[in-house]
C-alpha cells in the first residue's frame, strides 16, 4: 500500500466553549518536517503535537495551522496593561529629553508595542489541552492519510504499469539474444583468426583475447539483475511500510543495469529496447519521488 507525500486534512473540535481547527497540508519533502502555526500561548504544546505527527506519518513536509476562535460567538476580549504603557512613555520621553528632541510616541505606535494590549486568557489546564489538541491533530491526520493514501493507490497503478512495459522490453531482447550470440560468435572466430595469423603471439595471448571479447558480449547477468529488481519493486507495491527511499534505490540500481546492458550490446534492437526501458523507469522515477 503506497502512500502520496500530499494531502490535506482538517478537523474542528471544542476546546472550553471555543472552536479549535487544525488544518494539516503534506508536501515532498526527503525526510519528514513538521511546521507548526497556533496561538502563542499553547506554544508548550507544540513538542507534544509534533511527536503525535510522527506516528501517523513517515516522510514528508507538514504545514500544520491550528485556529482558535475565542467564546461561544467567536469575540476575543482584548485586555489593556496601564503600567506597561506608562512605562513606554516614560521611556520614550527620557529618550527625547537626552536627545533634545520635541517628539513623542503617538498612540498608534504605542498600541503595537508588546504587552500594551493582549488578549484575555482564562487558567485553563494544559494537560487538558494539551490531549484536546492531539486527538484534533490525529483526526486531521487521519483525513490526509486518506488523501494520501488514495493517491498512493493511482501512483501504485501507474508504478506497475511501467514495471510491466520494462518487462516487455526485457523479453524482446531475451529473444534477441540466440541470433545476437551467433552473430558475435561469427566476429569471435573472425578475430581468433586475425589473432593466430601472427605466429608470434602466444596460445594464452590468445585465449585472455578470447575471454575478454565474450565477457564484453555476454547480457545474461544484467538481464537476470534487471528482473531481480523489477520484480522487488512489485513487491515493495504491497508492503504497509513507508518505501519511497527504497523504490528511489531500486530505480538507481535499475538505471545502472539498463546503461551496462546498453553499453555492451550495440544491437540497434538492443539499444531501441533499452531506451524503451529507462523512458518508463522515468516514469517511475517521477512517481517514487512523491512516495512516502
Amino acid at each position: 500500500m503506497l502512500r502520496s507525500m500530499t494531502g490535506f486534512g482538517q478537523s474542528a473540535i471544542e476546546l472550553n466553549g471555543e472552536r479549535v481547527t487544525i488544518e494539516v497540508s503534506a508536501v515532498n519533502h526527503r525526510f519528514l518536517e513538521s511546521s507548526f502555526r497556533l496561538p502563542g500561548v499553547w506554544a508548550a504544546v507544540e513538542p507534544f503535537l509534533r511527536e503525535a505527527a510522527k506516528l501517523q506519518v513517515a516522510r514528508g513536509k507538514l504545514n500544520i495551522n491550528i485556529r482558535r476562535e475565542h467564546g461561544p460567538l467567536g469575540r476575543m476580549k482584548v485586555c489593556f496593561d496601564a503600567d506597561a504603557a506608562e512605562s513606554y512613555i516614560s521611556a520614550c520621553r527620557e529618550l527625547a529629553h537626552r536627545m533634545n528632541s520635541t517628539e513623542s510616541v503617538s498612540l498608534n505606535t504605542l498600541a503595537t508595542l508588546e504587552g500594551v494590549f493582549y488578549p484575555e486568557e482564562d487558567e485553563k489546564d494544559l494537560e487538558q489541552i494539551k490531549e484536546a489538541l492531539i486527538r484534533g491533530l490525529n483526526e486531521a491526520l487521519v483525513q490526509l492519510n486518506v488523501a494520501r493514501t488514495a493517491e498512493g493507490a493511482a501512483m501504485g497503478r501507474d508504478i506497475s504499469l511501467r514495471v510491466d512495459q520494462m518487462r516487455e522490453a526485457l523479453d524482446v531482447i531475451e529473444s534477441m539474444i540466440p541470433e545476437i550470440e551467433k552473430a558475435y560468435e561469427e566476429r569471435l572466430k573472425a578475430r581468433v583468426a586475425e589473432l593466430t595469423e601472427d605466429l608470434s603471439l602466444r596460445e594464452d595471448r590468445v585465449a585472455v583475447e578470447v575471454a575478454l571479447l565474450a565477457d564484453k558480449n555476454a547480457i545474461h547477468e544484467e538481464v537476470v539483475r534487471l528482473k531481480a529488481h523489477l520484480e522487488h519493486v512489485l513487491e515493495l507495491l504491497g508492503s504497509e511500510e513507508p518505501v519511497g527511499r527504497e523504490l528511489n534505490f531500486l530505480s538507481q540500481e535499475i538505471q545502472r543495469e539498463a546503461n551496462t546492458l546498453g553499453s555492451k550490446l550495440r544491437d540497434i534492437g538492443v539499444i531501441r529496447e533499452v531506451l524503451r526501458i529507462k523512458s518508463e523507469l522515468e516514469k517511475l522515477r517521477e512517481q517514487a519521488q512523491n512516495v512516502e
